[in-house]
């Protein structure tokens, strides 16, 4: 049955913090009624690389981009809503291949309403989520049916004990009853909706969807439309609030009222459908397109399926699109799905009644000229071409081209009157805006984030007095640029970046902008760049930024990058500024040496300080002290993340406190806290929830004195030139993750020595040491040292670099990591002179994954497990000795990689023995002439064969591997292969320089 939370279930265990640090790789596909192998591998491969992948659907091709992208990796797939209950699909078609990646300990988890797929798909007992009891049912109604508008009274209450039975428990339908109740005032309203007959048979799909439908027909007609217009977006996508908006407002489907302009009716449209569950799951999360955190929201594929059924207007599948028949020409609204974007051409021509157009490919052929493309009746088009076509579509409200390559927006853009929206995020090459942009008087956002190359605004932009959003203001000295220009623009909210400030000459220029009517998230930067840093011939900056008051009871980031001042304004050392403030970051302010007050505030939960030289004290009220002897005072009371760098002469966390803070300070929310070139800053407060710590570059907090922070998932320290140091590991029995640099410098505490048999650390899986003095360096092996080591028995991946005074492999401590599964060592560059390796062996039984990167002093590897499965080695020059001595016995063995190992002159014998070798990838190694025998018996079964520059003297691997060469018949059912020889990139790689 739909709508008893499966997907809201699955989600709780998704975001669970131990599940996220257990799984390497998390990934979650909506697949609804799609369960195309090639489609589903390709969505797979996006969500476990974080790109799009070109590939075609062909099964193989896919099959081993999968391998690339999860490889040994254990993983956590996530698969919602499953439909398909074609056994051979699953069982022959997409079960081998997920099985055959990833590693030990993968799961994937499926959610479905069909009894048969869980049958299919299952390898444990299905978990069947039961409908809610009567208890629950009422809590779940009556937190939307009462208090917004409709007060709870015994007479409702009886009425709605009536039409909570007919929800059957079904969660869904209780919360969407619930919103529509809340609607309803009168208690005649109240019996009309329990005496319908609707939830008399909630057993399935149909009969939940009655309430559902039942819930949309007491909709208004504005809201009708703007519910309906969702099902242009995919099942489970991801709709940003303010986007979706303005495409209603671009459509006509929000009216103007005399008292209320259309964003903020569209914004009660929005809170509204989200109050009666036809949106849901709202959250703020940071966007790709924006570069910002912003409002997101999506729809259950219950309400999906209700939109799709109320309207015929929107098409976004390929499904869909195929039953066009060749037109679209019913359509209203399309947004063109990625796999159909090469073949829409044809449904477009003679197209005139398309209101909405969605296409943000940058190979669609839809843009071509010599398209006979009509956009007359286009009211919001996103895509990424700028063309007459588009600059003639007179009707055109919302207009996105984000992410285009271009220098200067055409001028024939202003003769877009009509224009509402203009979004113009990540175009940065993008220089100048037209200058005819005044004239544009209906415009009401401009989006200009990560513009970072615009040079200036177009003159006279405060003439667009109708402006909610303009994100981004570059100052600047030509007439009708300057800051003065946003006096007019009251109306302005949300986000506001204004760069170049320096060139703002006067207070009477910065007093003009009237800042305190604008209701915005300010960001100030002095320059254009935000790594700006303000020079010596700085002034008048401080009666600037005291002219740039904003409106205070509304603030809530506020950011200044690059201010020249000693002092900060009165605006920000007055506490009222501050009410509702949630985010502070103050940047490159080398003069600046005070704080707005802001370590009481409740709404305060993210502080950033870095680069301010004269910062001695974060917190410098006088009157703000403990109560007495064994008080602790609590201060920043509802900070989650605190980051503090390059604060050279910061020394107290509060200007009453000497002495260690974690006995006197307490941050009782904060969860992460990163300090680094803080040198004079001695400890930390006591933080009971902190999970994420790092401190870099802090020679007065010494790691002994972090054994009070019990909390911790993940730590990272630097102990560079710290002589001795004990570590409390005793201490952190939740850590997930250390990364420390210079490890030997720290020992273990007594009581950590006197129960070296039971390590503490039983969740510690990953471990990152970098530095010198990471391990002992000459043979001898203390116990306390050892002591260390034996608290890293459950570590799975290991990452150690940058240990250039290590000159043999460090085998006694590799030998406690029992359960290793990944070693990964770059930058040993004395690693392996002067010893010989031939009988030395790695002792990690489970190790699968090992990867050696720029050891410039090795000369060989030592034997090696039987277990591994990759061995990755590159930019090793000196390696001479063909590999492990025992290569030939890793019958695990399926991806083997030499990358600029210019002194390996030849690969091993015996590779025969490598029967499970699937990718050979040779790169920059020009020694290597011919393969062994054993590789050549090999070859046929490879999938992957990479070899580029090889041979750079007589190129005779190649010729072996070429057309008419000894190997090419064995190389013929290799399904990838690269054979590649560059003479230039060996002249520019590896020829002395004359």
């Amino acid at each position: 049955m739909g709508g008893l939370g499966k997907t809201t279930f699955a989600k709780l265990i998704y975001n669970d913090p131990s599940v996220q640090e257990h799984f390497q790789l998390k990934m979650w596909h909506c697949v609804s009624e799609n369960f195309e192998v090639g489609s589903l591998l390709k969505s797979i491969i996006e969500l476990a690389t974080k790109r799009r992948c070109q590939l075609i659907n062909t099964i193989e091709l896919l099959r081993r981009q999968l391998e690339e992208a999860i490889g040994r990796r254990r993983f956590l797939l996530v698969l919602d809503d499953v439909w398909n209950d074609e056994e051979n699909k699953w069982a022959d078609d997409l079960k081998p291949l997920l099985n055959s990646v990833g590693g030990a300990g993968s799961v994937i988890v499926v959610t479905t309403r069909s009894q048969r797929v869980a049958s299919i798909m299952g390898t444990l007992e299905p978990y069947e989520l039961r409908c809610l009891n009567e208890d629950d049912s009422w809590e779940v109604f009556s937190k939307r049916a009462f208090g917004k508008q409709v007060q709870e009274q015994a007479e409702l209450v009886s009425i709605g004990t009536r039409i909570v039975k007919k929800c059957r428990g079904v969660p869904l339908a209780l919360k969407t009853m619930g919103g529509l109740m809340s609607s309803k005032q009168s208690v005649s309203e109240w019996e009309v909706i329990a005496e319908s007959n609707i939830g008399a048979r909630v057993q399935g799909k149909n009969d939940v969807m009655d309430i559902l439908k039942l819930s949309y027909r007491h909709l208004s007609p504005e809201m009708k439309q703007c519910f309906a217009f969702c099902a242009i977006f995919p099942q489970d996508y991801e709709m940003v609030k303010d986007e979706l908006i303005q495409l209603w407002m671009a459509n006509g489907f929000i009216q103007e009222e005399e008292t209320m302009d259309l964003t903020h009716k569209g914004e009660m449209i929005f809170h509204d459908l989200v109050w009666r569950s036809f949106l849901q799951d709202v959250k703020e999360e940071f966007i790709i397109g924006y570069h910002r955190d912003s409002i997101v929201c999506k729809m259950h594929d219950l309400m999906h399926d209700l939109a799709k059924d109320v309207t015929d207007e929107c098409a976004s599948t390929t499904k869909e699109l195929d039953q066009l028949k060749g037109s679209i020409k019913d359509v209203r609204h399309l947004r063109i799905p990625e796999e159909m974007e090469e073949t829409m051409t044809e449904l477009f021509k003679g197209t005139s009644s398309l209101h909405t157009l969605i296409d943000r490919s940058w190979r669609s052929t839809l843009w071509n000229v010599s398209v006979e493309f009509n956009l007359a009746s286009v009211r919001a088009l996103r895509c990424s071409v700028i063309n007459s076509a588009i600059t003639n579509a007179k009707h055109i409200r919302f207009l996105d081209l984000s992410e285009i390559s271009i220098v200067r927006l055409p001028d024939s853009i202003c003769m877009l009157y009509n224009l509402q929206s203009l979004r113009l995020n990540s175009c940065d090459e993008l220089e100048y805006l037209p200058k005819g942009m005044r004239t544009m008087r209906k415009l009401i956002h401009i989006y200009l984030y990560w513009c970072d190359s615009l040079r200036r605004m177009p003159p006279n932009i405060g003439l667009l007095n109708n402006l909610r959003t303009l994100t981004t203001y570059v100052v600047d000295t030509e007439a009708g640029c300057g800051i003065e220009e946003l006096k007019d623009s009251q109306h302005l909210t949300n986000r506001l970046e204004l760069y170049n400030l320096h060139k703002v000459k006067s207070e009477e220029k910065a007093k003009q902008a009237n800042m305190y009517q604008k209701k915005n998230l300010l960001l100030f930067f002095w320059g254009r760049q935000k790594r700006y840093m303000p020079n010596d011939n700085a002034y008048n900056e401080e009666r600037v930024l005291e002219s740039l008051a904003p409106y205070c009871s509304n603030l809530k980031v506020l950011e200044l990058h690059g201010y020249g001042g000693v002092e900060i304004p009165e605006w920000m050392r007055d506490p009222h500024t501050f009410q509702r403030l949630s985010k502070l970051n103050i940047s490159n302010c080398p003069r600046c040496k005070d704080l707005p007050p802001v370590w009481l505030l409740v709404s305060l939960e993210e502080l950033s300080l870095s680069c301010m030289d004269n910062l001695t004290t974060l917190c410098t009220n006088d009157d703000v002290e403990a109560e007495g002897c064994g008080t602790s005072l609590q201060i920043f009371p509802k900070l989650k993340k605190m980051f503090l760098r390059n604060l050279p002469n910061l020394e107290r966390w509060a200007v009453n406190i000497s002495g260690d803070p974690s006995s006197f300070i307490t941050l009782p929310q904060l969860e992460i806290l990163r300090i680094s070139d803080c040198p004079k800053l001695a400890g930390i407060p006591d933080c009971p929830v902190l999970r994420d710590l790092n401190i870099d570059r802090c020679s007065n907090i010494a790691v002994s004195s972090l054994a009070h922070v019990t909390s911790l998932s993940y730590l990272s320290y630097d102990a560079e030139g710290f002589d001795s140091m004990t570590m409390p590991l005793g201490s952190w029995s939740s850590l997930m993750r250390l990364k420390v640099r210079s490890l030997a410098n720290m020992v273990i505490s007594l009581e950590d020595q006197q129960n070296q048999g039971e390590s503490n650390l039983v969740n510690l899986r990953r471990l990152n040491l970098h530095g010198p003095k990471c391990f002992t360096t000459v043979s001898g092996f203390s116990e306390l040292h050892h002591g260390i080591w034996v608290h890293f028995a459950f570590v799975e991946h290991l990452v150690i670099g940058d240990c250039h005074d290590i000159v043999h492999w460090p085998m006694e401590e590799l030998r406690c990591l029992i359960r290793l599964r990944s070693l990964h060592i770059f930058k040993f560059t004395n690693l392996g002179i002067n010893f010989s390796l031939s009988e030395e062996i790695l002792y990690l039984s489970c190790l699968e994954e090992l990867n050696i990167t720029s050891c410039s002093g090795i000369v060989e590897i030592p034997k090696l497990p039987a277990s591994l499965e990759e061995l990755f080695i590159q930019s090793c020059q000196n390696l001479v000795v063909p590999l492990p001595p025992n290569l030939g016995n890793l019958a695990s063995l399926r991806n083997f990689i030499v990358i600029k190992c210019e002194s390996l002159k030849l690969l091993p014998d015996g590779m025969d023995g490598l029967t499970s070798m699937r990718k050979l990838h040779l790169d920059g190694c020009p020694g290597i002439e011919k393969f062994p025998e054993g590789l050549l018996q090999r070859l046929p079964t490879l999938e992957y064969l990479h070899l580029y520059s090889c041979s750079v003297s007589n190129d005779q691997l190649v010729r072996r591997c070429k057309e008419g060469g000894e190997y090419f018949d064995l190389l013929s059912s290799i399904p990838d292969k690269s054979i590649i020889f560059s003479e230039r990139y060996y002249r520019k790689r590896f020829l002395p320089f004359c």
